[in-house]
């Protein structure tokens, strides 16, 4: 049974997540919040597994209210955030300060597909919360409980075969979905000003996050990273982000690739979808290609991974361990795709090590 606090100012709302998240007889909302300090006390008293948190409130926000709560009760949180601008910056600086994923709060479009994304969200982050309360309690310095500790998964599977993935290679194709802003951050913000290659993402969000995200990203990378139009040239030491509900891919334009984004295909499951990405980099650009594969519900990306790797490309994998739901990664690994399976921290690194050969 996944135990929950919903925290919203708004009864409606409160109310309205309520009745969706128990339309699953394994989730049990076990109480509400009105705010951030009513929230705080009720996290030490109910033990819940997840926290879902607007972000505007009054008297205490959910940005400080979330800053308080990993120090003082670390949990898996959901952010709860408008479909605007400012709520795509606060929403982005909230999964710094220790949120795992967001949902728009977009249910006047669709009240039935916000519920099912909801809940899934709910369900794959309530997995998270021994690993969340251990790594901050290290980082508070708290007293560890006599309890066992949970047990951290290895990099790789035990039979798995990991296989050199030899450079250089001048593009770089990212896929990635839930938890994935921090762990994209965290990759980008680590290369370096003069990587000899270009940087192509995919990242499953809404079209109004992912300018303000990539106006992020290049505040604090070395690298230059902007929101990538139909037609951007390939550009060593730079990064492109998907809008959000459009394709990206790589396509040629005579001799010289170039990036499109698209429309097509409409009736994809995820847009962007991680497929078309990897498909068109190895049909494409073929050996010059690295893929990598980050945290993400489902398999978007598999398909397209498996002609990227027929034509010559790799791909690292994010492992289980450091990733908030282990979905994407995992199936590029179960497939037996994947050269190397690495930990977040590792994968700059390993990115670094490829390209330049």
């Amino acid at each position: 049974m996944t135990r929950v606090l919903v925290v919203d100012d708004s009864t409606f709302m409160r109310n309205a997540i309520v009745t969706l998240l128990e339309q699953d007889p394994e989730i049990k909302v076990v109480g509400t919040a009105r705010d951030g300090l009513e929230a705080l006390q009720k996290a030490k008293e109910l033990d819940a597994d997840v926290m879902t948190l607007d972000v505007e409130m009054p008297r205490l926000d959910g940005l400080e209210t979330l800053q308080r709560l990993m120090k003082t009760t670390p949990m898996p949180v959901l952010m709860i955030s408008s479909l605007t601008e400012s709520g795509a910056e606060s929403t982005l600086k909230a999964m710094e300060y220790g949120a795992l994923d967001f949902i728009p709060k977009n249910m006047s479009n669709d009240r039935d597909a916000f519920g099912l994304e909801l809940r899934r969200k709910v369900t794959a982050l309530a997995r998270r919360k021994a690993i969340i309360r251990l790594k901050y309690r290290r980082i508070n310095n708290i007293a560890m409980p006599t309890a066992p500790l949970p047990r951290m998964q290895p990099s790789q599977p035990a039979d798995y075969v990991q296989t050199p993935c030899h450079g250089p290679r001048d593009l770089v194709v990212v896929g990635v979905s839930t938890g994935g802003p921090p762990v994209v951050q965290k990759i980008l913000s680590a290369l370096p000003s003069g990587l000899p290659a270009c940087i192509l993402v995919a990242q499953h969000m809404p079209a109004a996050f992912t300018g303000p995200f990539a106006k992020r990203l290049d505040s604090v990378c070395n690298i230059g990273v902007t929101e990538a139009a139909d037609g951007d040239r390939l550009k060593n030491g730079h990064a492109y982000i998907c809008p959000g509900g459009r394709h990206i891919s790589v396509r040629m334009r005579g001799p010289l690739p170039e990036i499109a984004v698209t429309d097509e295909p409409r009736d994809a499951l995820y847009k962007p979808t991680v497929n078309l990405l990897m498909e068109s980099a190895g049909k494409n650009m073929a050996r010059r290609t690295l893929g990598v594969m980050l945290t993400g519900m489902g398999a978007d990306g598999c398909e397209g991974a498996k002609i990227l790797k027929e034509k010559g490309g790799c791909l690292i994998a994010q492992n289980e361990a450091s990733c908030v739901v282990y979905g994407m990664p995992k199936a590029v690994i179960d497939a037996k795709l994947a050269n190397q399976i690495l930990d977040a921290d590792d994968i700059a690194q390993a990115i670094m090590t490829i390209v330049k050969g």
